[in-house]
C-alpha cells in the first residue's frame, strides 16, 4: 500500500530505533508510517466530533486526549 507520505521514513526509522531495533528495512518503516497515520486520522475524526459536541470547531488537546482513550478500546 503506497500512500502520500505525511510522515517521514527518516521518523519512522528513528522511532524504531529509540526502540532498539538495529536495522530496519524500508517495507517496515513503510508498516509503521500506514499504520500511525491510520490511527492518527481515527483518532483526529474522533477528536472533531468531541469538539463539535463542544461547540467548538478547534481541536483542543483535551480533544486528542480524550479521542485516544475512546480508540484504545
Amino acid at each position: 500500500m503506497v500512500s502520500k507520505r505525511l510522515l517521514p521514513l527518516a521518523a519512522m526509522e528513528a522511532i524504531m530505533r529509540n526502540a532498539g531495533a538495529d536495522r530496519v528495512s524500508d517495507k517496515a518503516k513503510e508498516a509503521l508510517k500506514d499504520v500511525l497515520e491510520q490511527k492518527a486520522e481515527e483518532i483526529t475524526k474522533n477528536a472533531i466530533e468531541l469538539a463539535k459536541h463542544a461547540g467548538r470547531t478547534t481541536l483542543k488537546e483535551e480533544d486528542i486526549k480524550t479521542a485516544v482513550k475512546m480508540t484504545s478500546r
